[in-house]
């Protein structure tokens, strides 16, 4: 067996197959390609493998003549941790369009309306974790017939080099920024300047974690260059929670609060932002529940 280790990949193949293409972008390394004794070729691709646990073998001519799953194990824990992840983006998603929407129509308190957000960024946080746990037990084993396995199970790992972990990772980290403002809401009689530092400041910081990992997902899914790829699922899930990060940053930044008015700059924004950007997030999660292994 061998790997390709230099390359950031920590997959572990047939020592007789030829490293053919890598394909980088940022210096993280998309898809590589694999070329065997008989003309025909493997070729791995980051998102496929994580989120599928799927490889492609195409013939001399670079056509695709079937697609490798992965073994039986590997293949069902990733589809439950994947599983669990889209209904937790599903449920969070749904209870952060409906804070918004209980605030613009006036229904309900303010303490209620605060706390549909915050067990919403319970469910967007352990969504988040779960996509951690997915990209940390991505299969790094690939046998002589392009079977994928993951040899140990973690619930946790550090894969800076890594797109996929590393965004998920960020997008990990944006929950838990979404968390401390969330729950610095619930205090009372704040200054304009404690408002914007305890619930303003980490709510931004967590909208710019969601685009960051947003674009890095498209730099996956794309392999670098960005751009429409409608045929393609993965495309799809990504495409579609980076729009609801657009509208959370558009509403975080409209929830700015104005020191000599102790207002935020647009409140019909803020609501109507988060909601749109929430019904992203849970279109986002149920597409993402067809994003799995075949078993």
């Amino acid at each position: 067996m061998a790997d390709d280790a230099p390359h950031g990949l920590r997959i572990a193949r047939p020592a007789r197959w030829a490293l053919g293409r890598v394909e980088r972008s940022g210096g993280f390394v998309t898809r590589m390609t694999w070329h065997l004794g008989d003309g025909s070729s493997v070729r791995w691709a980051s998102r496929a493998a994580r989120r599928r646990g799927r490889v492609e073998i195409r013939d001399a001519d670079g056509s695709v003549t079937r697609v490798v799953g992965a073994e039986p194990a590997t293949a069902t824990r990733l589809a439950r941790v994947n599983l669990a992840a889209g209904i937790a983006f599903m449920i969070g998603g749904s209870l952060f369009a409906l804070g918004p929407l209980l605030a613009q129509l006036g229904v309900g308190s303010v303490r209620g309306v605060d706390m549909v957000y915050l067990v919403g960024g319970v469910f967007f946080s352990a969504g988040g974790y779960a996509s951690v746990v997915q990209a940390s037990n991505a299969p790094t084993d690939i046998d002589e017939q392009g079977t994928l396995r993951t040899t140990t199970w973690r619930w946790w790992a550090w894969w800076p080099r890594q797109i996929g972990w590393l965004s998920a990772a960020v997008l990990f980290a944006g929950t838990l920024f979404f968390g401390v403002s969330l729950v610095a809401a619930f205090a009372s009689d704040l200054t304009a300047r404690q408002s914007n530092g305890w619930i303003w400041f980490p709510d931004i910081v967590g909208c710019i974690c969601f685009l960051v990992s947003g674009h890095l997902a498209l730099v996956e899914v794309c392999h670098g260059h960005i751009g429409l790829r409608p045929r393609e699922l993965g495309w799809w899930v990504v495409a579609v929670n980076q729009l609801g990060s657009v509208f959370f940053f558009l509403a975080g930044l409209a929830a700015f609060t104005r020191p000599a008015t102790s207002t935020v700059v647009d409140l019909g924004l803020v609501n109507w932002g988060t909601f749109v950007g929430a019904v992203c997030f849970v279109v986002g999660g149920a597409l993402q529940l067809a994003e799995r292994p075949d078993r």
